[in-house]
Parts: C-alpha cells; sequence; structure tokens
C-alpha cells in the first residue's frame, strides 16, 4: 500500500474563504488606522478562517511534545548522547522543563507522548505511552523504520489527538529527540529541493567540526539512500526512510488536527520540517497552520519561506519542546480579543479617515 492511501483517513477540507472579505472588512473597520495592529490582523484573520467564526474563542489549548530516539545518532550527529532523550522525558513529566513552565504560566494543557523512546518507562504518570519501537534504526544503513511502522506512527498520531485534544481547538506541537535535527535537515534537503549545506546547522550545539562530521554523515546517507532507492525522487519514499517515530506521529496529528477544522501552532525547525512531511502528504494542511517563531536554525527560515509563510516571534530560540507554542499563544488570544471586542468605527462614533 502507498503512502497516499494511507492519508485517505485525513479528509481535510479547504477553510471557508467565502468568509474572506467579510473578515478583512471588520479588521479594516476597527477603530484604528488601516493595518496598524501587523501581523497580528493578518493572525486574526487566519484564526477566523480556520475556526470559520468571525467572532473567534480559542478554547482549551493543548501542546504535544512527540519524543522518540534516532538510530542515526550512533554516528555522532548531536552534541548530547542519546540518553538525553529519555532524561528530557522524566524531565517533562517532572514539570520541570521549559515547556512545562511556559504551559503553566498561559495556562495550557501539555501532553508528552512517547513515540519511540529508546527505553521502557516503569513510571508513565504523565505521560501517553504510543511507542511503536524503541527508536528507529541508522539511515546511514538503511530505512529508519519499515512501512508497518510509518503507518502505526501516522495512525497512533491521529489517535492521540482525537483522545487527548477533545474541546481544544487550537494545538501546538513540539518534539524531543537527539538526532531530529539530522533527519529533519535531510528531509528538508529533499522536500525543498535544497543542497544539504543549507539545511543542517548546530542543533544541540555543535562545534565546527562536529558540524563537519554532521554534514559528512549526512552527505553519505543521502547519496546511499539515492544509490539504493530507485524511485529516490518520491517523497513519499524519503519520509519513512529518514523520519524518526516521534516525527511521523506528529505528522499525523498535525494532519489529524487540520481534518478536525482546529488551529495548528508549529514550533521550531523540527517541528516545521515534520509539517513540510505533512504538506507532502496533504498540502490542504497548510491552511490550518500558524508558524509561531524563527528558530536560529539556519534552515529555518527557508522552510517557511517553502511554506509561503511567515513566523509570528523571533526570539532567537532554538529548543523545540513546542515553548515557541507556549510563547506566541498568548499573542493568538489577543489577535482573537481585538477582532471579537475592539470597536467599529460605527459603534463608537469615531470618524474614520478621509
Amino acid at each position: 500500500m502507498g503512502l497516499k492511501n494511507d492519508m485517505k483517513s485525513f479528509n481535510i477540507r479547504p477553510v471557508n474563504r467565502l468568509m474572506d472579505n467579510q473578515i478583512q472588512e471588520i479588521i479594516d473597520n476597527k477603530t484604528k488606522p488601516l493595518g496598524s495592529l501587523g501581523r497580528l490582523e493578518t493572525k486574526a484573520k487566519r484564526i477566523a478562517l480556520i475556526l470559520n467564526n468571525s467572532q473567534p474563542v480559542l478554547e482549551h489549548p493543548v501542546i504535544f511534545v512527540f519524543a522518540g530516539d534516532h538510530g542515526i545518532a550512533a554516528e555522532g550527529v548531536s552534541a548530547y548522547p542519546s540518553a538525553v532523550t529519555r532524561q528530557m522525558v522524566e524531565n517533562f513529566r517532572r514539570g520541570g522543563a521549559a515547556i512545562n513552565v511556559f504551559c503553566r504560566q498561559h495556562r495550557i494543557k501539555l501532553h508528552v507522548v512517547d513515540a519511540g523512546v529508546d527505553f521502557d518507562f516503569e513510571d508513565k504518570t504523565g505521560i501517553i505511552d504510543a511507542k511503536v519501537n524503541r527508536g528507529t534504526r541508522n539511515f546511514l544503513h538503511g530505512p529508519a523504520m519499515t512501512h508497518e511502522e510509518f503507518q502505526q506512527a501516522l495512525q497512533k498520531g491521529a489517535e492521540v489527538v482525537n483522545l487527548h485534544a477533545q474541546g481544544s481547538n487550537i494545538i501546538g506541537f513540539g518534539e524531543m529527540g537527539i538526532g531530529n535535527t539530522s533527519a529533519s535537515s535531510v528531509l528538508m534537503s529533499l522536500i525543498c529541493k535544497l543542497p544539504l549545506e543549507e539545511c543542517i546547522g548546530k542543533g544541540t550545539g555543535l562545534s565546527n567540526a562536529q558540524l563537519m562530521h554532521k554534514f559528512l554523515v549526512l552527505q553519505r546517507a543521502l547519496e546511499r539512500y539515492k544509490a539504493n532507492v530507485p524511485d529516490w525522487m518520491d517523497l513519499n519514499q524519503a519520509i519513512p526512510y529518514f523520519a524518526g517515530f516521534e516525527m511521523v506521529m506528529m505528522a499525523g496529528a498535525m494532519l489529524q488536527t487540520a481534518s478536525l477544522g482546529k488551529v495548528i501552532m508549529v514550533d521550531g525547525f523540527i517541528a516545521t520540517a515534520v509539517f513540510a512531511c505533512a504538506y507532502v502528504m496533504n498540502p490542504l494542511v497548510r491552511e490550518y497552520a500558524v508558524f509561531t517563531h524563527l528558530s536560529e536554525e539556519q534552515g529555518h527560515a527557508k522552510l517557511i519561506e517553502f511554506l509561503q509563510s511567515e513566523p509570528l516571534l523571533n526570539l532567537k530560540l532554538r529548543l523545540g519542546e513546542g515553548t515557541g507554542c507556549a510563547l506566541a499563544y498568548p499573542i493568538l488570544e489577543s489577535a482573537c480579543l481585538f477582532l471579537r471586542e475592539m470597536a467599529s468605527f460605527e459603534s463608537a462614533g469615531v470618524s474614520q479617515s478621509s
């Protein structure tokens, strides 16, 4: 069964463009100079279109952090050992990570999902157990996962949204997985048709020498993929070949979020690379996304450009975990509030510009 057949369960509808002019007219008639609220106006309009409501209210925000290990980490492509994935999942579970702090601050529900951590957690309190396998295979030597594992991860992503985001109409996506910047860089290179050197960055804090090593490993993996996979230009083959379980599960969750007509908040470089994979699977998913910030990873700006969008914030973040989503959420709330509550020129009795 091919990837396109796997996508049939994700029935994404185009947003209601019939509302476009109506919402723009409401925005333009607020008591302010035209366009003076900048990106707040464009985000308000996008959310209104996604929710099909000119008076949008964001309800019960949720952020999912998907965690998984990568076989490619054995090649020394990260500054940290693979054990950090499980250690950080434990940190999330205990409430000690940055994403925990920001979610508490903004009253966002946080769910941590074990998609493929190379560890069996005895205490699963605070963890959604959706493990496909204990990490992916090393894609330097062959596919990271089987087609069956790919299907399982994709569908589990949809199930996670169905089971754990009921009542929410806005969902953010973050990740944790040592080695996932490597997987993201290779997939970005193939999806965006860019040289690998324009797609890789220092990730968890590599030195220049370590970055060169990472480049050489990934370049070799790409060359072997192209040599051994006859239809290597088919992106449907590339995603399961290079992605991690947390990445595929997140893509399935994003596609399901769009199919349910909810707002997708996309975090940084890795989450955006995953979103690009979801976009390959179903381009309509792009209509449901808000890109929350611009990462310090050099490839992120080009990914955003490829997806023809713009990030809301630029705080020089490169942490992941969904932190950009948590920080952007109150701004998106403000966008909805001005659309609902700000007076119009007519209702306020204020003269418009001539």
